[in-house]
Order: structure tokens, then sequence, then C-alpha cells
């Protein structure tokens, strides 16, 4: 639709014969250029400004009704920016191809059109009944039109002949003026729109959650384009459905139906992968409205790796709110907004991966719990204490009692690594343990089994350090056997010494062999085994625990219980790195002859 009043031109001698100066005050066609270059230089870095300043001096030559500054688009028409007396409707969606009716032949011709009736017209596209009277005045700057001003009139001759070349010099006053604050308005919103991208870029790199970061996404593109509604719809990975994820209606959260590929413009936009403007929803046959008031929307496709991430979809409530400026502008940002909503989708699958492995791990913390015995018990003349910390919610580390008749064997074990897997690793060890220990037989011939049994399953990158002993409680006699564990402290005759054991871990080699060490015990004697998580544990000084702290809790509570023994031990090494969680599994156990 066109709110154009098209007639010829007049003849230009004939024009300037009827439109003459001479019957007006030359000082006050001075004054009022004065004004006119007063006002260019004042507003010119304030657009808007500028605009109702021109509008206010035009009106006092010419008695108009309808008042229009029309600027060229990048499509090649004339759109309205500044009016008076006309309507919001029209305002928007008027737009004047350069060439057709009075502004588009004055944009063409860079020429002033003026006609006394457009009734006298054939081809006049009457748009408003009650105008008769109209002048387009071109603004021309750099040999480039930068504007035409559109005056109308209800009456018929309503604009005599003194006003014309008036309203040139005016023009010709205002048009650089328009040119230089066009210019510096473009660049002032390319420096604020770069600005603001950067600012998205830094902001985007930091959230990781997807909710807050549409939200905050939301916020961020109304600071570069105005909307009554923002939409974000992801890709479900079939590339079939779009499923709305996210939403805003004035500033308010909603929640719109999931589309197809190829339905409406959202689907479309995807299946195209190409950003799709609509400048009239009513004109548009793709649009599927979801509210009445919706007159403009933009789709622009979230791409990634060349893999359509989801689209997003701004819509207004005002004709032809978006234009391809707004479209290239969308389109920068469109591969920042992709990768970081791929990135917070991942970071969130990997959350609940990890939650849901979290929820195994302590699972599978409670099983272990129950395959450690309980690690306080007498037998026969021998109190036992042992205490197990994992590093993580599961332990490589293990120790068992076996008891069978007169038989007590006491087992302690450091899995290779730590986690889940030295966990599965440890459990089948046990097993293993269980069974061979119940043949009842010696120290080194136990580990011997035990080994052969791991290298026969031929299970890579894992092994075991352990420690195997046997009590005899008729003659107060214990055996230990070796197989790369930390050498254990035992205490006899008032003094700690170290056990010195040879022997490799289990599971390296089939033909393995282990040492036995044999100590005849009195009450008060003991035995304390543990693993390398209390020597290899440090402070934020990057200090080690080491044997010696370790040696000066055993001297200081050589009277004590075993059990209370063992608690000092581990409060000792947890005070030492300031309650920091152990860098590996912390086993102990000890076994002290009782009275």
């Amino acid at each position: 639709m066109y709110c154009e009043f098209e007639s010829a031109t007049m003849p230009q001698q004939e024009l300037h014969e009827q439109l003459t100066v001479s019957d007006r005050d030359r000082d006050t066609e001075f004054e009022l250029l004065i004004e006119a270059s007063e006002i260019a230089a004042k507003f010119t870095l304030d657009f808007n400004a500028l605009m109702a300043e021109l509008a206010k001096l035009v009106r006092k030559l010419v008695d108009y009704q309808m008042y229009a500054l029309m600027l060229p688009t990048s499509e090649g028409d004339l759109q309205i920016r500044y009016s008076i007396g006309y309507g919001e409707r029209l305002e928007n969606s008027l737009r004047i191809p350069i060439g057709q009716g009075l502004t588009g032949r004055a944009a063409e011709s860079l020429t002033t059109v003026f006609v006394k009736d457009v009734n006298l017209d054939p081809g006049y596209l009457r748009a408003v009944d009650a105008v008769r009277c109209e002048v387009a005045v071109p603004l021309v700057a750099r040999g480039r039109l930068v504007a035409v001003l559109d005056l109308q009139s209800a009456n018929p001759n309503a604009f005599d002949g003194y006003a014309q070349p008036l309203l040139e010099l005016i023009a010709s006053r205002f048009s650089l003026a328009i040119d230089v604050s066009q210019l510096y308005q473009s660049q002032a919103k390319q420096h604020s729109t770069l600005q603001t991208l950067q600012k998205i870029a830094q902001d985007f790199s930091q959230i990781l959650n997807i909710d807050e970061l549409l939200q905050r996404l939301s916020t961020l593109v109304r600071t570069l384009i105005s909307y009554e509604g923002l939409a974000i719809y992801l890709n479900k990975h079939s590339n079939d459905e779009l499923r709305h994820y996210f939403g805003v209606k004035h500033k308010q959260r909603v929640e719109w139906k999931d589309v197809k590929f190829g339905q409406g413009i959202v689907g479309r936009s995807a299946e195209l992968r190409e950003p799709i403007l609509v400048e009239d929803t009513s004109q548009d046959p793709y649009f599927i409205p979801i509210s009445p008031s919706i007159r403009s929307a933009v789709t622009i496709p979230l791409i990634l790796k060349s893999e359509i991430v989801g689209v997003l979809y701004l819509e207004s409530e005002q004709l032809a709110c978006f234009n391809s400026e707004d479209v290239h502008t969308l389109m920068l940002l469109a591969p920042q907004v992709a990768a970081a909503i791929e990135n917070a989708r991942l970071y969130e699958e990997k959350a609940l991966n990890e939650s849901r492995l979290e929820g195994d791990l302590i699972a599978a913390r409670a099983l272990q719990s129950h395959l450690l015995p309980h690690g306080h018990r007498h037998y026969s003349g021998i109190e036992v204490a042992a205490r197990n910390e994992p590093a993580a919610l599961v332990s490589g580390d293990l120790y068992d009692f076996y008891t069978f008749g007169n038989y007590f064997g006491l087992f302690n074990g450091d899995v290779s690594g730590k986690g889940a897997a030295a966990a599965l690793y440890a459990a089948l060890v046990s097993g293993l343990f269980r069974n061979i220990a119940s043949m009842q037989l010696s120290p080194a011939e136990t580990l011997r089994r035990v080994n052969k049994a791991l290298v026969a399953r031929k299970i890579e990158a894992r092994f075991l350090a352990a420690l195997y002993m046997v009590w005899d409680p008729e003659n107060k006699r214990l055996t230990l056997a070796g197989a790369g564990q930390p050498r254990p402290f035992v205490y006899r005759s008032g003094r700690f010494e170290k056990i010195e054991l040879e022997g490799i871990p289990l599971g390296l080699f089939a033909n393995s062999s282990y040492e036995e060490a044999v100590f005849d015990l009195q009450p008060g004697d003991m035995v304390v085994c543990y693993s390398d998580g209390f020597s290899e544990s440090f402070n934020a000084a990057g200090e080690d625990y080491g044997e010696e702290r370790l040696m000066h809790v055993l001297e200081h509570n050589k009277g004590e219980s075993a059990l209370l023994i063992l608690e000092q031990m581990f409060e000792s090494v947890s005070s030492f790195s300031a309650g920091a969680p152990p860098s590996d599994d912390r086993t102990a156990v000890i076994l002290r002859v009782t009275h």
C-alpha cells in the first residue's frame, strides 16, 4: 500500500515565474536561513532532535497538515523516519519505491516535485482521500539522496509559489547535517553493537547453565534490537523437530509449542539454514500466528560445525520492526549463541552423567563398606583395629580378617590407582583371598596362589601391594609375608622396628615367590600396617607426612589400645593436611597382643 500522491511535475520556468520572492519580506527570509544554519549546526549529532527542529522550522514557512521526512533504505525504497499527521499504522507500513509517486520521482530526479491539485492526475495513488496538494523536496549531500521532505494539505493550492525556493534552501542547509548525523548515528550504533557482541562473547564463555545463558541472551539482544517476544528453539538432534526451550514475552517467561522442521518461519529457517525476515506477518503464507497482535518477525538459524543447533526467533507488534541491518547483526551474534548453547548443553549432560555416576559410586561405596569387616575385634589374645578412608567415593585399599578354627588370618592390600576401577579390582581380590585363605596355608603360599590367580586373569595395568599375616594363639606367634606393601612396624621389648619383607606386588609375574618373617610376641606387643596414603599425604607447604611423623604418633601412644592408636594415626595425618581430602586411599591395620 502506498500513501503517495502522484502528478506531473510543473515546468520549471512556469513554476519559477509563479513562485517569486519579490512580495515577501527578505529580512524574514534571511532570518529563517540563519535559523536553519544554526539548527543544523547545533543538532548535527542528535538525529531525532534534528528531525524535530526541521519540522518546526518548515511549519514557519508552510501551513502543512501532513509532514514526512522519508529516508532511502537498503532495499531501494523510501521509508518514513519522522512524521506529523500520519497514523502509526500508516507510518510503519508505508514504503515508496524510488521512481514511483511524487516522493519517489523527487528521489529519482533529485528535483522538487510540486502538485497543486492531486485530483487532476489520473495516475495518482490515493491512500488519504482528503489530500489535495503536495510538495516533495529532495535533500542531497555529496551528490546522493539523503532524504525527501514531503508536505501535504487538504486544500488545493495550499502551498504558494513563494514556499518552494525557501524549502529548497532550507533543504540545502539540512541535507549535509542529516547526512553527517546519520553517519554518526550509524557509527555509534556499530560501535555499540560491537561492544555488545564483545560483552556477549565474554559473558557467554562464563555461563554454563543453559537457562541462565538464555535469560542473559534475551537481555543483551534487547540492547541491540527492540522486540516484544523472543524464543529459542533447540534441535532435538533428529533434524525433524525443534523444541521450544526458552521464551520471553514483554519480559515475562512464556511457553510455546515445539515445531517441525519446515513448519512456520521457525521450521523453515532451520530447514533452509537461512534467516527469514517478515515485515508484515499478515502477508506471509508461512507465518503461524500465536498472537493476533504480532505484526513482524525475524528468525535466525543457529549453526555450529554445519549442524543446526536451533533457531532464534524475535517478534514485534509493530509492522516492519526488523530490517536487513538487524538480520546482519543477529547473524554476527548467531555463531556465539550456537557455541554457547552447545557448550552449556554438553556441560549439563556431563553434570547429569556425573550425578548418575556419583549415585552409582555412592551405592558402590555402601556395598564396599559391607565387604570390609567391622574394623575392631578381639580374638584369642589379640586386639585388631582397621580403618579405610578412600580418596574418592570408593577405595582401592582393602583389608579382611579370616577365622577358621584356631586359624586367624589378617590381610591388608593396596590396589594400584584409585577410584572405581581400583575398587572393582579390590572386590575381585577380596573374593580370591577369602577363597584361598580358607585353605589355611602359610602367608607366603597364600600370597603365591593369589598372585597366580590374578596373573591368570590378565588384567592390564592393575596390580596389588599386599601384606598377609597369620596368628598362632597357642604359641603367641605371628607369621607375615609381604608383596610390595610399605614395611610394617613391630613393637616389642619396648621399642619399634621395621619389618623387612621382600616381595613383588601381586598380579604382575606368574612365578613370583614371597618371604616370611616370624615373631613371638608378648602382651603389649603390636604390629602396625599402613598404606602409602599416609606417607604420601601433603600439607599446604608441599611437605609430606612421612614416616617420622607416623613414628612420633606411635611412640606417643604405644601404651594405648589398638583402636585408640588407630584413631590417633588418622587424626594426626588429617590435621597435618589441614583437613583436605587424601590424595590417595588411607588404610591402617593394627594387631596388638592382649593379656
